[in-house]
């Protein structure tokens, strides 16, 4: 019953994601926080369910509509998450055949009655029927026809047609939640610690970030030790890395340009301590007031906040500083394994205006980079489109800037001499990245 219950919640989650265009990931976090009867495990299980279902659902409905005599297009939303839930199940994981199908039958009928039950009972042994001869190719391949034309191309431009493979594929496992802790010398305990406090649940440390702690099966973060006195916050790897690279040190000032709730605030305010300062802008008023009441929670603060929209100019921000982060609003692309909808939500000509959107906030941001000072230009997105292009039409406009090696730890671990560098899911086990550095001469 258990499962049965986690299955349930999939399948609400996929229906708000098809019916009301909801993202995945806020409507998994929603239905999980009202799903309080799932165990830790359980509620790993759910997200495994929907994340996997999503990645391949245009190929797992095309599967099952080969079996239900007159499509499943006027199936009801409900019993159609279902089907594509255990399809996926029959295809991509080791459960049982025989537990896949009873389960979802056994929901369906519970929701919709016999009538209904003996319908999805009828297609799902056929779809197993067909799952036990499927060849791993073709595994591959349905991960490849779910995803849009426009973005396998774009996938392929930057990453090579394998490495495009390569990433997509990886984004049929659900990640682990990142934890990060304020002290990079307190990790090791703080892993001890939690292993302690679950010892059902996996905790590890990260792969690229020396503050990343890696957990699964540990349900709510903030019920975990550490939270409530601000040793760590949850933020992803990849997002860690990016803000470490910026390099701050301490008595440094430093402009987040693109502070968001303030993740990679909180990243550089702790660096610049003690004696320096950050400042932080957003365009929405609302995210720096969230921003300021997490960074209290871990102890630090910003020197000023800025409602700025960068497209139209530097509105209240003065002067020069000693770094400039600009992580700019993207097509969020390298962030799949967590949003899978977004390559059914986007289009191609979303590339040019996120483009054209990034070059602004860049070429603003970067007026306020100090002689001998650097940009770090960061998207969670790896498409050349908004990587390589937008640094090369930055540096066009602007030839007092200079791409420039990395001067953090962190970031010269993972890129050695070179400029920029991305990290991947299939690689390093984050989400995906682009990550640039330039020095204003």
């Amino acid at each position: 019953m258990v499962v049965t219950g986690a299955r349930d919640v999939a399948a609400r989650v996929l229906v708000r994601v098809a019916k009301d265009g909801a993202f995945a990931a806020a409507a998994l976090e929603a239905e999980l926080g009202r799903a309080v009867q799932l165990d830790p495990r359980d509620r790993a299980l759910t997200t495994e369910l929907v994340y996997g279902s999503l990645r391949v659902e245009p190929w797992l409905l095309k599967e099952v509509g080969r079996f239900a005599p007159r499509g499943i297009d006027s199936v009801d939303a409900r019993v159609r998450a279902h089907l594509v839930i255990a399809a996926y199940q029959l295809f991509f994981t080791r459960v049982p055949a025989f537990a896949a199908v009873s389960e979802a039958v056994e929901a369906v009928k519970k929701e919709r009655g016999p009538r209904v039950g003996s319908f999805a009972n009828a297609v799902l042994r056929k779809v197993a029927t067909r799952a036990e001869t499927i060849a791993a190719a073709e595994r591959d391949e349905a991960i490849v026809v779910s995803t849009p034309a426009w973005l396998r191309e774009g996938l392929e431009r930057a990453l090579t047609a394998e490495g495009a493979l390569a990433f997509l594929k990886a984004g049929i496992e659900s990640p682990a939640v990142a934890l990060r802790v304020e002290v990079a010398a307190e990790r090791d305990a703080w892993v001890e610690k939690l292993r302690a406090a679950a010892p059902e649940a996996s905790f590890e440390a990260g792969h690229v970030s020396p503050r990343a702690i890696l957990a699964r099966g540990a349900g709510k973060p903030q019920s975990l030790p550490g939270w409530s006195e601000g040793a760590w916050t949850v933020q992803e790897e990849g997002s860690q890395l990016a803000a470490l690279a910026v390099g701050a040190r301490e008595g440094e000032t430093v402009l987040d340009a693109c502070a968001g709730r303030g993740n990679k605030t909180g990243v550089l305010a702790r660096a610049v301590l003690p004696g320096g300062a950050v400042d932080a802008c957003d365009s929405g008023p609302s995210k720096l007031e969230r921003l300021g009441e997490e960074l209290a929670r871990l102890g630090l603060s910003v020197r000023a906040t800025f409602a700025v929209d960068w497209t139209v100019g530097s509105g209240d921000v003065r002067g020069e500083y000693d770094r400039v982060l600009v992580d700019a609003p993207c097509t969020g692309v390298g962030t799949l394994r967590r949003r899978p909808e977004i390559g059914l939500r986007r289009e191609a000509t979303d590339l040019g205006a996120k483009a054209g959107e990034q070059f602004a906030i860049a070429s603003r941001a970067a007026d306020h980079v100090r002689p001998g000072g650097a940009l770090v230009y960061v998207v969670c997105s790896v498409l050349r489109e908004e990587a390589e292009d937008v640094i090369a039409a930055l540096i066009a406009a602007h030839p007092e800037l200079t791409p420039a090696p990395f001067d953090a730890p962190e970031a010269r671990a993972v890129c050695g001499e070179a400029t920029s560098f991305r990290v991947l899911p299939h690689v390093h086990g984050t989400d995906g990245y682009f990550v640039a550095m330039l020095r204003r001469r």
